[in-house]
Parts: C-alpha cells; structure tokens; sequence
C-alpha cells in the first residue's frame, strides 16, 4: 500500500467554497465527516487536518549549528496556499485520484495529489 498526500489549496481573497451562512457551514461539514468516514471504512484514512492562514506560517532556514534563521510568514509568497491535507493509503495513483476527486466534490476547492517517496526507514516494532 502506497501514500499519498492530498494537499487542498485556498486562493488568497477568494471565498470559493467557503461557507457563508451557519446552514451552508453545517452542509459542508456534513460532506467532510462523510467523506472521511468514507475513507475510514475503506482503509484509506491514515491523517488529515486543516491549517492556519500563510500569516501564521513561521520559516526556519539557514546553515548549519547556530546559523539558524527564524522568520515569520510563508517560505514563498504566493496567491495560492495550503489550507489543509489528507494522508491516505491508495494500492496506486488512480485510487488516490480517485479520493481528491471526492475531496473536491465535498469542498470545492482544487487538490494537489502526491505520492510520498519509499525512505527505507525502518519503522517502530519492525
């Protein structure tokens, strides 16, 4: 079984999708919990959350040892962000498109599916 990360994308000043009223907020959190409890029952569902805004973002870079820079706001400034995630487990690519296309349905916003790269990290208890 493979990993995939389904990345959700919010536009800055755009409100597409986003809930306005306390009816269509109930609505769009109705479509949220069925879907992950769809992905639940299907073995899919491994972790998924929402994230603060870009200006809550803080960025560390630098060299190594103390050479280290802390600065506030996103790594790169861009319309675009990421706004929440989902970790699934997909046999292959289709499967996990097939998923961001549900996320999609439920929220409308546009999706960025990515496989996780083989670490060879042995995992705890193995």
């Amino acid at each position: 079984m493979n990993q995939y990360l389904l990345a959700v994308y919010d536009v800055e000043g755009q409100a597409a999708g986003v809930p306005s009223t306390a009816e269509e907020m109930q609505a769009f959190m109705g479509r949220v919990i069925a879907l992950e409890e769809e992905m639940d029952r299907a073995g899919a569902f491994a972790f998924g959350g929402a994230l603060h805004g870009p200006d809550a973002a803080t960025v560390v870079s630098g060299g190594t040892g103390l050479d280290k820079v802390t600065t506030d706001g996103p790594f790169v400034e861009a319309k675009e962000h990421i706004g929440g995630f989902y970790i699934i487990n997909a046999e292959d690519l289709d499967e996990a498109l097939s998923w961001a296309n549900k996320v999609v349905e439920a929220i409308n916003h546009p999706i960025e599916v990515r496989p996780f790269r083989a670490t060879g990290r042995v995992e705890a208890g193995d």
